[in-house]
């Protein structure tokens, strides 16, 4: 990613921004979503094995999730391909700590452009 001359460095012509988004105040734009998705739960909170999705548009396979947080609405369905019975992050009906959502029963997670 590029960004223009910093202020203060009239030779800095040009930044690169290399690995995650770092200082990038354009990132919320570049309609990548973060999920965290977790095998297991205990009360509160959400753990176990976890897998981290960054990117776009995509249906993850999730067998045996127990709980996700995004940072983008996202569906979570009861059957693989991203089909059967799907809820949203949005109106999740059991809040965990850390921004995470109770989701027993997922089997995949739609991810939105």
């Amino acid at each position: 990613m590029l960004s223009p001359p910093l202020q203060g460095c009239p030779q800095a012509n040009l930044v690169i921004f290399v690995g995650g988004e770092g200082n990038n105040p354009l990132a919320a734009r570049a309609g990548k979503t973060r999920v965290v998705y977790c095998s297991s739960r205990k009360g509160p909170v959400c753990g176990g094995a976890c897998s981290v999705y960054n990117g776009g548009n995509t249906c993850l396979k999730a067998p045996k999730t127990a709980c996700i947080s995004a940072t983008r609405n996202v569906a979570f369905c009861d059957k693989g391909g991203c089909s059967g019975s799907c809820n949203y992050i949005n109106s999740c009906g059991k809040r965990l700590d850390g921004g995470f959502c109770a989701t027993p029963g997922t089997k995949s997670i739609l991810v939105p452009f």
